[in-house]
């Protein structure tokens, strides 16, 4: 009885496909994806692209943000320095109104609150890697030039006042700026504008009434500060809550699409080595097939 040369055909086919086997496990060992191609699982192909799709937007709103809440911050710590610059100018004015002041005291504490307001224009004037903080919308313009050829100083304002968002994922927006006018004035309005009115009224020796006014006018402006302040903060909390949000939701994703096309090292493992014991099996088959003349010998 001769070998029917279909059988050794039949043979080589299962050796190429165990071929086959042996590479496409090591390959998945090796790289630790069960899919290779868009051939491999059409359907988690096309789940895992969505997926990828869906974490380079969250990436891309995590990493934006985290740029705008430092510069939120930066802006948040500068108002801080200014509530305590304002601080020490009321105080001053307290003092500059209780009526026992002579010349050279109302010259010393209009000095001093000059120095104040000087101070308050250039933390107004700060900037974040390379871009103001009080523009509104136009970053790279100063906002805020002092004139001190008038008596007194008075500031102007170069910004705008657009107020700019930021996007969550869910859609909420967020307010992410303070335009310089409405937090520090221009002019004679705001702090910047109660500041050179009562740096102007104790240098020139007015009223204590009048100084009280002053006084009170500056006060005013500080709740607005504040207000705007707390505005500011109130977005920073709600942005750094959305970014710990989407920060979970991207490694969810991740995790989601790693199982749609990651392979199981262990089991792959196990697999690569069954099939290279019946791919070794296949060779002495056909090893054997080669060297005898008929089946009778081969089973002997």
């Amino acid at each position: 009885m001769r070998v029917d040369p279909n059988y050794f055909s039949t043979l080589t086919g299962a050796l190429n496909q165990s071929s086959s086997m042996i590479n496409n496990l090591t390959s998945e060992l090796s790289s630790g994806l069960s899919v290779q191609s868009l051939q491999d699982n059409p359907v988690a192909v096309a789940q895992s692209t969505l997926l990828a799709s869906q974490i380079d937007q969250t990436d891309t709103f995590v990493q934006s943000a985290s740029g705008e809440a430092s510069m939120m911050q930066v802006a948040d710590s500068t108002l801080g320095d200014v509530v305590a610059q304002v601080t020490q100018a009321l105080s001053l004015a307290v003092e500059g109104s209780n009526g026992t002041q002579n010349a050279a005291d109302n010259a010393s504490v209009a000095q001093s609150l000059s120095g104040i307001l000087s101070e308050v224009v250039s933390l107004a004037n700060t900037s974040y890697q390379g871009q103001y903080l009080f523009s509104g919308s136009q970053g790279s313009v100063q906002p805020f030039t002092l004139n001190t050829t008038t008596t007194p100083p008075t500031a102007t304002y170069a910004g705008d006042t657009n107020v700019q968002f930021i996007e969550v994922p869910g859609g909420q927006k967020l307010q992410i700026n303070l335009p310089g006018s409405s937090v520090f004035g221009s002019g004679a309005t705001g702090i910047v504008g109660a500041l050179s009115q009562l740096i102007g009224d104790i240098s020139g020796g007015a009223s204590t009434a009048s100084i009280t006014t002053d006084t009170a006018a500056l006060n005013t402006a500080l709740g607005q500060l504040s207000d705007q302040r707390s505005t500011l903060d109130s977005s920073l909390s709600r942005l750094n809550s959305a970014t710990t949000f989407a920060q979970t939701t991207e490694s969810q994703l991740e995790l989601t699409q790693g199982g749609l096309v990651s392979a199981n090292p262990e089991v792959v493992a196990t697999q690569l080595s069954s099939a290279e014991t019946q791919h070794q099996a296949l060779l002495s088959v056909i090893n054997n097939l080669g060297n005898q003349e008929d089946l009778f010998q081969l089973m002997r």
